[in-house]
């Protein structure tokens, strides 16, 4: 698999519970945070569900 960049964008504040959860459970810890993960379904999935927060940096 190959490795993606994520970064936090917008804050998860005012955000419904799961979509905080899938922040926290990305592994962000606070705005502009760059996390390198493994292309997985699972990864894309909730990468997906949370789209507005995050930018994917090539």
């Amino acid at each position: 698999m190959s490795i993606i960049k994520i970064k936090q964008v917008r804050s998860a504040i005012k955000r419904p519970a799961d979509q905080k959860a899938t922040i926290k459970a990305l592994g962000f810890r606070k705005l502009n945070h760059v996390l390198e993960k493994e292309n997985t379904p699972q990864v894309q999935g909730m990468i997906n569900k949370v789209k507005h927060l995050v930018q994917i940096i090539d």
